[in-house]
């Protein structure tokens, strides 16, 4: 049974810094690429950031970039999102996701989600 079971959410205020990471069990997790999605209340999940099978290849959205990077370790099956100058427009509930094709929309695991909360 595949399980994706992120942590390291929280409530933090606008210019802090937060880490979250997602540990992955039952998935041979070299052969996927791994995404973090957010859901903000109101809004459609939207894709932050995705990391590729290896590592090498990484995209993010437009308002994250310069201040997320994404991460994955596939030693320790874990992928890492670090998020820096944090915005309240940046609260939302974050999932982990795992994909077998790094230009698809189509998401083969999901993670529980994690809630990120900035206070301005």
């Amino acid at each position: 049974q595949v399980q994706l079971v992120e942590s390291g959410g929280g409530l933090v205020q606008a210019g802090d810094s937060l880490r979250l990471s997602c540990v992955s069990s039952g998935l041979s997790f070299s052969a996927y690429t791994m995404a973090w999605y957010r859901q903000a209340p109101g809004k459609e999940r939207e894709v932050v950031a995705a990391i590729a099978q290896s590592g090498a290849v990484t995209t993010y959205t437009d308002s994250v970039k310069g201040r997320f990077t994404i991460s994955k370790d596939n030693m320790k099956n874990t992928v890492a999102l670090r998020m820096n100058s944090l915005k309240p427009e940046d609260t939302a509930v974050y999932y982990c996701a795992a994909k077998t094709n790094y230009y698809s929309d189509y998401v083969d695991y999901w993670g529980q989600g994690t809630q990120v909360t900035v206070s301005s």
